[in-house]
């Protein structure tokens, strides 16, 4: 049976299907891209400069068409997705601008005289295992860095994203990368298993689920790959003493009901000083009741529907948990009755440990409201979590927020504003949120040789 199709989240209908690649067509994949990289690695920068300069400039000039694709295969609301297309643009320019400087040779300090650089290189083909949520910026996070060092992609896009992920390889193509640079594979998870196992291949990236992380990472270390892992997040937003409530709330409602609240690093966890915690859920709750999820492709619409019917259902669980074991549904908390991946935006409060939506991610259109009594308090909640990702804190005074900010267990935090992404930032977490970085000159050391060259002077 065909994994790959476009099943339109907003109708539930399925629109195409795509044959999965092969085991023949998969060996031939892996030595395309093994074999691409010598040539690859040895490039001149400016080789590498141009095709990422020339990649942009192909995304930029294709945003609407881009835009949706993904609109149609996971219901992102179409101006979002072109937002998405906006900064994909960017991560692939700021790597053709910052690349070369990143690959500069690092003398060092030697005791015994002569000289010692370091140099740093690519590895080697890699594996790119991506998620559905943002096809195309997880995609380019991943790629820009690693084709600018001169390392080889094969990309296994999700089941539900075929017509991007072969769009990305036109890309390419056109842009004038050598053949086997950028490999699109339609695999199945015995043929990853394959490619993880399979000694021409020299790393594995995957965001993704923590279920899938571990698997993978599993894996490689059997293999003596090495991983980047951006998995899962139950991120804080922690509201202590802000400036602006209603900036706050606008922060919250569009950090947490974005992409339908299909982000890792979503606000997923609203934690509120006591004094300020009633305004806040009046106004909090009262701007979610004006999110109307609407048709995707209306440049107008903010929420769309969830990727599946699938999310639907985990997410549905989830409330249903809590709420039957004492939770308080503040605003939505029902599947809209209509064909497709649809569900209410969804505040609930009076969650503690025991429930689903305490214990998981919720990975939808659901916001969960903590009251606290103090910022202790908040910070112990705030780390009370397997995940580490992100965290965003609302607070007036700068260096107090800072001092919080020291205390919190996760890879990012965001002050004054909803959590973000950017080329120029390094994007990670800690505990199960994943290992290694991506973005910003992070993302060029990972997949790297840092060779040391010694010279020893006569």
């Amino acid at each position: 049976m065909t994994t790959y199709k476009i099943v339109n989240p907003a109708t539930g209908k399925t629109e195409r299907e795509f044959p999965e690649a092969t085991d023949a067509e998969i060996q031939a994949a892996v030595g395309r891209a093994h074999q691409a990289f010598g040539g690859w690695r040895a490039s001149p920068q400016e080789d590498r400069v141009a095709l990422l300069n020339r990649v942009a400039e192909l995304y930029a000039e294709r945003k609407d068409e881009l835009a949706a694709i993904i609109t149609r295969e996971m219901g992102k609301p179409v101006a979002q997705a072109r937002g998405e297309i906006d900064i994909v643009v960017s991560i692939y320019r700021y790597y053709a601008a910052n690349g070369p400087k990143f690959l500069v040779d690092e003398e060092l300090e030697v005791a015994g005289g002569g000289s010692a650089v370091v140099r740093k290189e690519g590895i080697g083909a890699l594996l790119g295992i991506m998620p559905w949520n943002f096809p195309y910026y997880q995609v380019a996070r991943f790629a820009a860095p690693n084709l600018m060092l001169g390392n080889t992609i094969l990309l296994k896009h999700a089941p539900q994203c075929p017509e991007s992920a072969l769009a990305m390889e036109r890309i390419f193509a056109e842009a004038g990368a050598p053949d086997g640079t950028y490999v699109n594979l339609f695999a199945t998870n015995e043929q990853v298993s394959t490619i993880i196992a399979d000694p021409r291949v020299q790393g594995v990236s995957l965001t993704g689920s923590e279920r899938a992380g571990s698997a993978v990472a599993e894996q490689a270390g059997r293999h003596l790959k090495k991983v980047v892992l951006e998995l899962g997040g139950s991120d804080p937003f922690l509201v202590l003493q802000p400036e602006d409530l209603d900036k706050t709330v606008k922060y919250a409602v569009t950090g947490r009901f974005g992409n339908a609240g299909q982000a890792c690093n979503a606000a997923k966890r609203i934690i509120v000083l006591d004094e300020h915690y009633d305004a806040f859920v009046d106004k909090f709750t009262a701007a979610v009741g004006t999110v109307v999820p609407g048709d995707p492709s209306d440049p107008s619409t903010f929420m769309g529907p969830l990727s599946s019917a699938g999310a639907v259902e985990t997410l549905a669980a989830q409330i249903e948990d809590a709420v039957a074991k004492g939770a308080t549904v503040l605003a939505g908390g029902r599947r809209i009755d209509r064909e497709g991946a649809w569900y209410e935006p969804t505040v609930l409060t009076g969650v503690e440990p025991g429930m689903r939506a305490f214990e998981e991610e919720l990975f939808g259109p659901a916001a969960v409201i903590y009251r606290v009594s103090s910022e202790d308090e908040a910070v112990e909640l705030a780390n009370n979590t397997p995940y580490g990702l992100g965290a965003a804190i609302q607070c007036a005074d700068e260096d107090r927020a800072l001092e919080i900010a020291s205390r919190l267990d996760t890879g990012m935090v965001y002050i004054n504003q909803a959590e973000g992404s950017a080329a120029e930032l390094p994007f990670g977490g800690v505990k199960r949120s994943g290992i290694g970085r991506e973005l910003g000159k992070y993302g060029m050391e990972e997949f790297v040789n840092k060779k040391l060259v010694r010279v020893k002077r006569r």
